[in-house]
This record gives structure tokens, C-alpha cells and sequence, in this order.
């Protein structure tokens, strides 16, 4: 015989119980409620996306490991179950694990990225374009090289949060 295991809120539990209660009890009366459902026709699965498919796995962890794992998924910013699985994740693939701070942080430097490269854009094709006296060139070339430069400290950052990052997932504590 199957067995099916869930948790319910205390409140639902009493509640379901006091109606189970002149139905010949919990278990009786799930399977009532069980066979009347199986007796309706199934719905027709959604196709979801070709290896979209996953398993569950279950954990066993003692109180102090559990509360251990509930911080660090906390300060991350993640649910326990995501934390570990994006912990799994790392270690099957050896990829970057953002969680959703990382990835706003990660989308914020892109944009100001993007942002600079279409100001150095803008600048070039004003120098392709136009006869300049020495001094406007000396200050376009100057401001070209800030640019530079603010890119370079921006690359740099990136390369210092995906260092963090897989270093944060890595097996040293």
C-alpha cells in the first residue's frame, strides 16, 4: 500500500479533523475524499519545455546544521532550498550562482557599461566626422580616456564579484 505524507498548518489540521471526526475518522475520510477525486477525469498534462523535468530530493540535517543552513541562505538572500540547490548547481557545473541582489548588481553594471559605450560611440563619430581645432581634440581624447578608465574600474568590479561569487560557492570555508 502507497503512503502519502504532507504538513499542514495546525489550524487546517484541527479544522480538517473536526470534520473527519463524523466520517469514521482522518484516514478514512481522506480516502473517501481520494476515490471521489481519482473518479474525475484527469487533466491533460502542459507540455513544459523539452528537459524541463525535475527530481526531488530529500535532506536530513540536524537542528544546528538546519539553523546553519537557514543563516547562510538568509544572508544570500535565498530560501534554504535554493541555497542548496544552487550550492549543487556549483559544484555539477562550476557556473556562477547570483542570487537576486548579485543578479540587480550584475544588471546595474551592464546598463552603466552600455551606457559608456554609447557615450565613446557618440565621441568617435564625432571625431570621424568633424575638422576639430587642437585644444576641442585634446579635450575629446581626454574625455575618451576617462571613459577608458571608468570602464577598466567597472570590468574590474565584475571581475572581483564573480571572484567572490565563486569563491562563496566553493568548497574552502
Amino acid at each position: 500500500m502507497d503512503r502519502f505524507t504532507l504538513r499542514l498548518p495546525s489550524d487546517l489540521a484541527r479544522r480538517f479533523d473536526a470534520a473527519a471526526a463524523a466520517r469514521g475518522g482522518r484516514s478514512r475520510y481522506l480516502r473517501t475524499i481520494m476515490e471521489a477525486a481519482a473518479q474525475a477525469p484527469l487533466p491533460e498534462p502542459e507540455p513544459g519545455p523539452p528537459g524541463a523535468k525535475s527530481a526531488k530530493l530529500t535532506l536530513r540535517l540536524s537542528d544546528d546544521d538546519m539553523t546553519r543552513l537557514e543563516a547562510e541562505a538568509a544572508h544570500a538572500g535565498l530560501l534554504r532550498t535554493q541555497w542548496a540547490a544552487a550550492l549543487i548547481r556549483r559544484r555539477l557545473h562550476g557556473r556562477l550562482q547570483l542570487s537576486p541582489p548579485e543578479a540587480m548588481a550584475l544588471i546595474g553594471v551592464r546598463r552603466e557599461l552600455h551606457r559608456i559605450g554609447i557615450n565613446i560611440n557618440q565621441i568617435a563619430r564625432a571625431l570621424n566626422t568633424a575638422v576639430m581645432a587642437g585644444s576641442v581634440l585634446d579635450l575629446e581624447i581626454a574625455q575618451i580616456a576617462a571613459f577608458d578608465a571608468e570602464i577598466r574600474g567597472h570590468l574590474g568590479g565584475l571581475d572581483d564579484a564573480f571572484a567572490g561569487n565563486l569563491a562563496y560557492w566553493s568548497s574552502e570555508l
